[in-house]
């Protein structure tokens, strides 16, 4: 792939948009595709019981194992970050992230119980760390900085996500929940296998975007500091391995580590991008400034990421998974969301467009997803009233999701296109890693907090986080303009 790190990036050929943007659409939308695939029956192959294939886990301790997944996979962005910034570049971390996504699918489809589900995480979160965050900014690479077609870009790109988000509960929820679970985890694999091959024969479409490291290691230290990461790295899983092993460190004791690294990774990463002499004034007042988007980000996804958790949860024993005389798995309800971003996005696409510079900033843009977001929650407080043991209409959920939804397109699509521009240059992968931290933040919170949800409690558990998100969604807009300043021209 470095062959294409002299070609000029194409500026035109898909409608209107970057060749390059349809290579990387339709990579994202079959990586999407194996992600939440396996996302969507996660969950119920891990407490639902034996007797019906899964493993018969607790199901407190498997909603918070799969909040910790979630966690791992969007921390595992800031190696992935650091990996193409220094040593590989982002479109050979997109292909190598990729390879090992797909073996990670391959091991979970293979019939070994829960030790095959801890080794398939492992490789798909040290794949996905090496892809996500760079693909977005193989995304970012094919526009100048000011290019109005940019938020569109990336929205349409976002849409390659949900269509894959789409499909994939369909295909592999069918498959997992009513032939076989391997079989919905081995589709996965192949959604990331055709992945692949779209990227690889693409590749060239692509330029020079990302084609190579923006700020390399020396050649002569090389060797010594990836040395020293991969010795690190080593020890630390032999540490915790060996405090597992001799139980001092139970199952739930790594979910709480990592829960706590979730949230002070970030931390860490904000101070050292502050205080690099490779950060100028001007990009240091707009890392300040993305602190406050972040801290909402991360409450975002505390709640939206909950769909493969709680939310898949309450659907599966408080909803009436029937619709219009259809009746259909549990898994398939975390495909109303894509479906509805299919529809939804062309038309904020379209309104940040006509709008143009009479659009709301990006930081009015986070509170009013954060208000929205929380008022999805309040409703499914209400739809959570009455005896646990009558089951709630179906429409709850699409009303719950639309709303959701619109939230997700005042956040998502803007927070990508919003990092590439706020990233310093030294840090341009890796502060697209920060920004998937975020995600990883907020289910790392989450892995604590849906361990007090029961089908009992939905009332308080519900109505609780929505009006968390709605209070701190008033506090970003109220200090819109404030942080509008910081961002130093960055719209």
């Amino acid at each position: 792939m470095s062959a294409t790190s002299a070609v000029p990036t194409p500026q035109r050929g898909f409608f209107g948009h970057p060749r390059g943007l349809s290579t990387l659409f339709f990579t994202e939308l079959w990586e999407r595709f194996s992600y939440y695939g396996m996302k969507a029956i996660l969950a119920y192959y891990l407490y639902r019981s034996t007797a019906e294939g899964a493993l018969g886990l607790d199901r407190s301790f498997a909603l918070s194992l799969v909040a910790i997944y979630g966690a791992s996979v969007y921390m595992s962005g800031v190696a992935g970050g650091w990996l193409a910034d220094r040593v590989l570049g982002g479109q050979r971390a997109v292909f190598h992230g990729g390879l090992l996504i797909m073996f990670g699918h391959i091991v979970l489809a293979l019939p070994i119980g829960l030790a095959g589900v801890y080794a398939g995480l492992v490789l798909i979160v040290l794949g996905t760390g090496l892809l996500k965050p760079n693909i977005s900014t193989v995304v970012g690479g094919l526009y100048d900085r000011q290019d109005p077609r940019r938020d569109s870009g990336f929205t349409i790109f976002y849409m390659g996500i949900n269509l894959g988000g789409f499909l994939a509960p369909l295909v592999c929820g069918f498959l997992g929940e009513e032939y076989d679970w391997h079989l919905g985890f081995g589709a996965a694999a192949v959604g990331m296998a055709l992945g692949l091959v779209v990227y690889r024969i693409g590749v060239r479409g692509l330029g020079d975007s990302a084609a190579t490291p923006p700020n390399p290691l020396p050649a002569g230290e090389r060797g010594r500091v990836l040395g020293r990461i991969t010795a690190a790295v080593v020890g630390a899983v032999l540490v915790v391995g060996l405090l597992v092993v001799t139980g001092v460190l139970g199952a739930e004791g790594v979910i709480n580590l990592i829960s706590l690294l979730s949230v002070l990774l970030p931390v860490g990463y904000f101070a050292v991008m502050i205080r690099s002499p490779r950060t100028t004034p001007v990009e240091r007042s707009r890392v300040i400034a993305y602190i406050p988007l972040f801290i909402a980000a991360a409450m975002f996804w505390l709640l939206f990421e909950q769909s493969a958790t709680v939310i898949a949860a309450f659907a599966d024993t408080r909803v009436d998974n029937s619709f219009l005389g259809l009746s259909f798995p549990p898994s398939f309800v975390q495909s109303i969301n894509p479906v509805m971003i299919i529809a939804i996005a062309p038309l904020f696409a379209l309104l940040w467009v006509r709008l143009g510079n009479r659009q709301p900033v990006t930081p009015r843009k986070f509170g009013f997803s954060l208000l929205l977001v929380g008022l999805s929650f309040l409703l499914l407080m209400v739809a959570g009233q009455g005896d646990p043991a009558v089951r709630v209409g179906f429409l709850w959920l699409i009303v719950m999701y639309l709303v959701m939804t619109c939230g997700e397109l005042m956040l998502s699509p803007v927070g990508l296109s919003v990092t590439t521009k706020l990233a310093p240059r030294a840090f341009a992968s890796q502060t697209m890693g920060l920004w998937f931290l975020a995600a990883a933040a907020g289910q790392g919170v989450g892995a604590i907090v849906v361990r007090s949800y029961s089908d009992e409690n939905a009332v308080t558990y519900f109505g609780v986080l929505g009006g968390l998100a709605i209070a701190l969604g008033v506090a970003l807009v109220l200090g819109a303009k404030s942080i509008h300043g910081l961002m130093r021209g960055v719209d």
